[in-house]
């Protein structure tokens, strides 16, 4: 999909500490050893690949590490596909030629990394599949350790480029490697140091808020997000971008108390979207978007969607986060003959593309 790759020095990397075997298994820095020990540079053909239909992340970081870490980058012939780059079971996504040993205490690294950014791509982009390209807030930031945000982000905005839809990260630093910002709306956080008057909340954020920053707030902290909605709409006026809707799964929002029966009414659901909706273009507050959040996946974006449930804009949480999409380094070739070990084979990919 891309056709330009992120320089190496923007991935920050832990260089000595990578070239030391520190995050390698320690098989590979035993097998390193040996080889060393007795003399044998093998010169090999690695190919690196996935088992899944999947969406490519986090092959510049790869290429970085063995950029900058490997013996002798020099000695390495490395092909690779781009971030974003639509993946088939078992399909190459890279391939290293050269002295085994100058490289070999690298493959717990650069697989972990692909591994990691592919996984978060792919569950992005099938979000917002799910969501019609709607935009989503990326907001897995709290549910991990903060060293993954920097690479998680990025994954995330290139699954947007993939799919054509807006993302929204949450942190700076989930911004920083394309030149992006944190977003995010008025917490309940604020909302609780201000004695639970969100109105109150919301007018002193949009206070001391850049201008150019499209507001939404929280509106589900007294449980009423119709009233709620509609006080900070009439307090806000223009300044309000949306309203977001994160209603515990434990509670039925006050707006739904007469109504309950036929339907699920805890948390976020159906026809609470359609009460805010209703309520806000009744007083002439069209223009203001909804935001849901609170346990939303792909399928319960799909669900909403199909029914043509009001949201603008979904957040998505620890659903993006989730889930497994592993890598596999196997030698091909070594010293110009093919692997005896069964199953392996030197798989052709015209797609793959000389890395300088």
């Amino acid at each position: 999909m891309a056709s330009k790759r992120l320089p190496p020095e923007i991935f920050e990397l832990p260089v000595e500490k990578m070239r030391e075997g520190y995050y390698t298994d320690a098989y590979f820095n035993h097998t390193r050893e040996v080889l060393l020990r007795d003399g044998r540079r093998p010169r090999v053909i690695m190919q690196v690949f996935q088992k899944k239909h999947s969406y490519l992340g986090g092959i510049d970081e790869a290429i970085a590490v063995l950029k900058l870490c490997a013996d002798d980058w020099d000695d390495l012939t490395v092909h690779a596909l781009y971030d974003g780059d639509q993946l088939a079971p078992y399909e190459p996504v890279l391939t290293i030629e050269g002295d085994y040993t100058g490289f070999a205490h690298l493959e717990t690294v650069y697989l972990g990394v692909l591994a990691r950014r592919t996984l978060i791509t792919s569950n992005v982009v099938r979000v917002l599949e799910a969501a019609n390209r709607k935009p989503i807030i990326f907001m897995p930031a709290r549910h991990d350790h903060h060293r993954v945000q920097t690479g998680d982000g990025y994954a995330a905005h290139v699954a947007g480029q993939i799919v054509g839809a807006e993302i929204g990260v949450t942190s700076d630093a989930q911004a920083s490697w394309w030149g992006g910002k944190g977003v995010g709306t008025v917490p309940h956080a604020l909302i609780a140091s201000y004695g639970g008057n969100t109105v109150l909340a919301a007018t002193k954020f949009a206070e001391n808020a850049d201008p150019d920053i499209n507001i939404t707030v929280l509106v589900d902290f007294e449980n009423d997000s119709v009233r709620t909605a509609l006080e900070v709409a009439r307090a806000l006026g223009p300044r309000l971008w949306g309203v977001r809707l994160d209603t515990s799964g434990q509670l039925v929002d006050r707006s739904l108390w007469n109504e309950m029966g036929d339907f699920e009414p805890r948390g976020v659901n159906e026809r609470l979207v359609w009460k805010v909706r209703e309520a806000l273009d009744h007083d002439g507050f069209e223009r203001v978007k909804i935001v849901v959040s609170g346990g939303f996946d792909a399928e319960r974006i799909r669900a909403f969607e199909e029914r043509r449930v009001p949201v603008d804009s979904y957040g998505v949480g620890s659903a993006l986060i989730r889930g497994e999409n592993d890598f596999t380094a196997d030698i091909v070739m070594t010293d110009g003959r093919p692997s005896a070990k069964v199953g392996r084979r030197y798989r052709e990919s015209r797609r793959l593309e000389l890395v300088d």
